[in-house]
This record gives C-alpha cells, structure tokens and sequence, in this order.
C-alpha cells in the first residue's frame, strides 16, 4: 500500500503550500490547452475537461513518478481527428479505450525499459520541436473569428493583448527575485486577471474559447457494434494513439528524471496511462498522456510530489462543476504568457552551445527529430526515424571498427586475433582479413577481445571454416564468450564450425574434426 499511494508516505518530506498552489497553476494553464485540443478535433469542449479531470486524476496517484502531470494532449487528439470525421464520437471513446488496454499490455510486459534506447539527440530534438509547436499554438490565441474564418488581432485589440502577455512575462520573470514562496505563473494569471477586471478592459477571455460549466463525467459505455469489423477500425486508431501517448510519456518522464535528479518507474507509468484512457472511454473523454508544458510548469513552480497533480485534477473538476463563471473570465493573454515562457523553459538551449563539439550525425539526427515533430506534430513518428537514423550510424562505426592481429606460432599455426563485434555490418570487413590460399593448413581465431552478436556473424564463421576446407585447411575458433557459444550452439544444424576447448570456459562445446 505504501508504494502505491505515495501520497500517503509520511516519510516523504512534501511542502503542501507549494505543491497546492503548483497544482492550482497547472489547472490554469491546462483548461484552455484541453478546451483548445478538443474545438480541434470537433469534439465537445467537455469531453476534453473531463479528460484533463481523469488522467490527471489517475495517474497522478498511481503513476510512475511524482510531479509528472496527464491530461488531454494534443499529441493524442490529432490521432483521433480522422475517426472522429469518418466514424463518429463513438468510435473515438472507444479507440481510446482501446489504446489503453494496450498501454497496460506494455506495462504489464515491461516494454517500458525500451525507452532508454532514445539517444541524446533524439531527446533534443524531441524537446526542442515540441517548444516550438507549444510557442506556435499561442500565436492562435492572436487571432478572432470572424464571419466564420480566423483572422488576426488588429489596433487596440492586438495592443491589449501584446501588453498583458508581455506583462505576464515580465512577472514570471521578475516575481522569483522578490520571493520563491508562491509560483511565479500563478501569480502572473491572478495579477492579470485582477488588472482585466477591475478596469474592465475589453479583452479575449477563456469564455470566448468555450463554455466551461459541466457535471461530474457520466458513466458511457461507447455504442458501437461489437464485430469484428468495428475492431478493424478502432485497433489501428488505438495502436497509434497507445504508441504517441507512451513515446511522449516516457520521454517526459525521462526528462522530468533528469531535472530532479530522481528515477521514475516507466513500467508502472505506462500501466497509469492505460488505466486512465480506458477510464476516458467509458466516462466521456478523449484521453490523452503526459503533458510536457504542464509538467514543466508543476515543476517550475516547485512541486516534487503528487499531490500537486491531484490538485489540479481536483480543481478541474471543481471549475466544470461550480467555478465556471470565474474561470470563464480569465484573460487568454494571461494563459498565453504562460505558455510562451514554458516553451523558452522547455527548449534545450544547451544544444546549441553543443553543436560545435557534437558529431555530425548527431547534429544531422537532433535536426530531423525537431523538424518532423514541429511539421508532422507526430511525435512517436519523429523518435522512431531518429532512433533508426542513430542505430545505423551506430552499426556503421562499429562496422569499420573490427581488425585482426596475425601471428604465426612456433608450430607453424596461424592466429588471427579479431578485435571489434561480428555482427551483420562488420561481416564484409571480417572476411577479408583472412588469407585462405597462402595461410598454414592450421588456422586459430582468437575471439578473446571481439563476440559474435548475431546470425549473420554465425554464418560468416560457418562460410569461412567452408572456405578453409576447400583447401584443405582446418580453421578452429578460440576465446568465444558463453553468448557466443549459445549461438553456435543453437544454429548447430545448419553450421559446421571447430570449437577449441578453452580451460577458462566452464561449458565447452568441441567440435575440433
């Protein structure tokens, strides 16, 4: 029971004022994201709220690390919109539900750890795209509709709006050199929307995006046939939304690991998502993940437990229930310099001071993660190109990395001492280091500083031994690792190589003919 509700942890030192007035920001700055995502999609607006109520809420407690904040992401939302043009809002609850069991079938199997395969570029580039798509969706709140059509704030209007977000910005800036004790973004949207009010300046407010004003998400189990048929459309739907809500998920979380200096359980967040988009299905909402602007914002604003995320959910809720009428009333510009400034926080200056001294492919790798992301808003699609990209750099530099030592002992035997990995990238180098026709009818490699990583090795070994004894020569192997012997050991029916015995080996497979 501890580990799981480690609310309750009395051990765990919390600092309830600031992990209630954190929550209290991240609820202000998640409403209008929720309700612009769901307009998006052309869900309704409520739909969004209550899916900021309920994966906030969920995995808040039971997530995989504190200080992590869930809501309804846009990242997810996208994946949804052509269902929800093709097939309807049915079909979106249940494909969200669906793309929780599958996030629970990743926790439960412990997919999760893979996540650390992401290269440092690739989080760069992750991390960087997704500040400039979240500065780009503020530039939507310097538009108004008109006769139907977006256009942009003109005169006094764009004025207005320009000086409260710049006024925005310049407390969130200057507040923390007065006192840390209360959030800086919090005390931005209060002072803001003090100004607006009490001077009664004509401004965009939270109302103009959507009504807020809702009851408690109603129980709905999704009203779609139960066919075969109606799992061919939701499952790929859901299989996407699974793998974006993760892959931003556990990056998230990794990069909320790197700034307080702790480990998070990615297993056991994965499942906490899953939990929460199935609850979302059945409970009207669009689902979603992890919010990298919200979670930036919670931590900014000192919060290292979780209690900060059920406060936010809570007060979501509290808002749809009975405070609609106040929030409603929250200037956007307010919001909006919030947002603006989580997005300089989010983006990994850094990089740029390490370009000079990264390698190329690293660079080339940190560019096309950023540019898919900030064009395709797809994020899973960005890190799987980038890991790809890396991984063949990868597999290329090891390739050039094997080489062999050659020596002849006093009986006339040849060694060849192979340095580097034999994998299916380094086979082409491997093979010609040897010397059939004019090497001794005896002929030892010694594997003691390389391995065998894959079939492709195994059978580069095998066509090599064929070569030898074609002319006659016998080739035997030395030094193999206990991995290595496994793998020969299970191709056994398909290859013939010679094994020497080696006293450092407890098990020894001796082929030696």
């Amino acid at each position: 029971m501890k580990q799981v509700f480690n609310l309750f942890d009395f051990s765990q030192k919390v600092n309830y004022k600031t992990e209630i007035l954190a929550g209290l920001t991240v609820a202000m700055t998640m409403i209008p994201e929720s309700l612009s995502f769901a307009i998006l999609a052309d869900f309704p607006p409520l739909v969004g709220l209550y899916a900021a109520f309920i994966m906030g809420i969920i995995t808040a407690i039971f997530g995989g690390r504190p200080g992590l904040v869930s809501g309804g992401a846009g990242a997810t939302v996208v994946v949804l919109i052509a269902l929800m043009q093709s097939h309807g809002l049915e079909y979106v609850f249940a494909a969200v539900a669906m793309a929780g069991i599958i996030q629970i079938a990743v926790g439960v199997f412990r997919l999760g750890k893979f996540i650390r395969l992401v290269p440092q570029p690739v989080m760069f580039g992750f991390v960087n795209g997704l500040a400039v798509i979240i500065f780009s969706a503020q530039l939507e709140q310097f538009k108004v509709m008109v006769n139907g059509e977006a256009e942009w704030l003109t005169g006094s209007p764009l004025l207005i709006m320009l000086a409260l977000v710049a006024l925005t910005i310049a407390i969130i800036l200057v507040f923390p050199k007065i006192t840390k004790a209360v959030p800086p973004s919090l005390v931005a949207i209060l002072v803001v929307f003090a100004i607006v009010y009490f001077f009664g300046i004509d401004t965009k407010q939270v109302k103009d995006i959507a009504s807020v004003s809702g009851s408690l998400p109603p129980f709905h189990i999704p009203q779609v046939p139960l066919t075969l048929e109606t799992l061919k459309i939701i499952f790929p739907y859901g299989l996407i939304m699974a793998a974006v809500g993760l892959t931003e998920g556990l990056l998230t979380l990794n990069l909320v690991d790197e700034i307080t200096g702790t480990r998070g359980r990615s297993n056991k967040e994965c499942v906490a998502q899953g939990t929460a988009n199935i609850a979302n299905g059945f409970f009207f909402g669009m689902g979603g993940c992890p919010m990298l602007a919200q979670t930036l914002v919670n931590l900014s604003s000192g919060s290292r437990a979780r209690l900060s995320g059920i406060i936010a959910a809570i007060t979501i809720l509290i808002i749809i229930l009975v405070g609609a009428p106040v929030i409603e009333l929250l200037p956007m510009a307010a919001l909006t310099g919030v947002m603006i400034m989580v997005a300089f926080g989010t983006f990994e200056w850094a990089s740029f001071k390490t370009l000079n001294k990264m390698p190329k492919h690293d660079i080339f790798v940190m560019v096309v993660v950023t540019l898919i992301t900030i064009l395709l808003h797809n994020l899973a699609l960005a890190v799987l190109i980038g890991v790809i990209i890396s991984a063949l750099v990868f597999a290329w530099d090891n390739a050039k990395r094997i080489r062999a030592r050659k020596r002849i002992d006093e009986n006339g035997v040849k060694h060849y001492e192979i340095y580097g990995p034999l994998f299916f990238g380094s086979t082409t180098a491997f093979n010609e280091k040897f010397d059939v026709l004019n090497d001794p009818k005896e002929v030892i490699v010694d594997f003691s500083e390389s391995r065998i990583v894959d079939m492709s090795g195994i059978e580069a070994v095998n066509k090599l031994t064929e070569r030898y004894a074609k002319q006659g020569k016998k080739l035997h192997l030395r030094h193999l690792s206990q991995d290595c012997r496994q793998l020969l050991s299970n191709a056994d029916a398909i290859i013939e190589v010679n094994i020497i015995e080696d006293p450092t080996y407890r098990v020894v497979t001796d082929k030696v003919q």
